[in-house]
C-alpha cells in the first residue's frame, strides 16, 4: 500500500529517493487509538507531533454548553499541527473519528529535518500553509454558503484530499462520521442535517450509506457547490532549485 505522506508531500515539493525513504521511516511505527477517543486533549502540553496514517481524526472544541465545534478534518498523511511543539499548552482537542492509526515524532525530529532535508522542509511547510488555505474556505463555507452548498462543498473536498492519499475511488470513499459528527461540522442540527442530505439524494447528487459517501455525479456537485479546489494547492509550484538555509520547522 503507498505511504498517503509521501503521496501528499509529492504535491509540495520535488522529493528525492532519499526524502521518501526518509519518510518512509519517519512514518512507520504507527498507533491504534480507538473510535472516539482523544489523541491529545486541550490544555495539555505538547511534546510530538501527530501523523495520522490510516483512519480519521478531527480538531474540535468544547464550548461550556455542552456544545462541539469539529474545526478540520485530519485524514491519513495529515499531520495535526507541524508546529504544535513550541506551544505552552493545546488550544483545542483532536479526537478520532472512527479506528485511527497515528505516529508520534518527537519535536527532535521536526528540528532536525528542518534544519538538514530542505525539500521535505519545502514540503511540509507546504502542507502547513495548506492547511491554512482550507481553513480559510471553512470559514467562507459556515458564514456565506447554505447548508446544502456547504455540505455538498465539503464533500467534493474530502473527495479530493483522499484521492490525493491514494483512499478514494474516483467517486466514493469511506465516511465514518455520524449525523452528529456532520451537524458539529456545519453548524447546524442533526435534523437539518437529515433534511440536507435526503435533498441531495434526491436530485441525484449524492448517496451515503454504510459508513461510505458516494457521488453521483462529481461534476455537477461540485457547480452545485461552487467547488474550486486552488485552496488544496494542489498544483506545484517550480523553482530552480531550493536553498539550504530554508527556516527550520521549529
Amino acid at each position: 500500500m503507498a505511504n498517503p505522506l509521501i503521496l501528499k508531500l509529492e504535491h509540495g515539493a520535488d522529493l528525492t529517493d532519499e526524502d521518501r525513504a526518509l519518510l518512509q521511516s519517519l512514518s512507520s511505527g504507527a498507533r491504534q487509538i480507538q473510535a472516539h477517543r482523544d489523541v491529545i486533549d486541550e490544555g495539555d502540553r505538547p511534546e510530538n507531533v501527530h501523523l495520522v496514517m490510516e483512519g480519521w481524526a478531527y480538531r474540535y472544541k468544547v464550548l461550556p454548553n455542552g456544545k462541539r465545534q469539529i474545526m478540520a478534518f485530519l485524514v491519513p498523511g495529515d499531520f495535526c499541527d507541524l508546529h504544535v511543539a513550541i506551544l505552552g499548552e493545546m488550544d483545542h482537542n483532536i479526537g478520532t473519528a472512527w479506528g485511527c492509526k497515528v505516529v508520534d515524532i518527537p519535536r527532535k525530529v521536526i528540528d532536525e529535518l528542518g534544519q538538514n532535508h530542505p525539500r521535505i522542509t519545502r514540503a511540509m511547510w507546504w502542507s502547513t500553509l495548506t492547511d491554512e488555505g482550507t481553513l480559510r474556505e471553512w470559514l467562507v463555507n459556515m458564514g456565506q454558503r447554505q447548508a446544502d452548498r456547504q455540505m455538498a462543498h465539503l464533500f467534493c473536498e474530502l473527495l479530493v484530499r483522499l484521492q490525493t492519499v491514494g483512499c478514494a475511488d474516483e467517486d466514493s470513499f469511506e465516511f465514518p462520521l455520524s449525523q452528529t459528527d456532520l451537524a458539529d461540522t456545519l453548524g447546524i442540527t442533526s435534523v437539518h442535517v437529515s433534511r440536507v442530505l435526503q435533498e441531495l439524494r434526491a436530485q441525484g447528487l449524492v448517496i451515503w450509506q454504510d459508513k461510505r459517501l458516494r457521488i453521483l455525479d462529481v461534476p455537477k456537485l461540485k457547480a452545485f457547490s461552487s467547488f474550486e479546489p486552488r485552496y488544496l494547492h494542489l498544483n506545484k509550484r517550480r523553482n530552480r532549485g531550493i536553498s539550504h538555509g530554508n527556516a527550520p520547522l521549529r
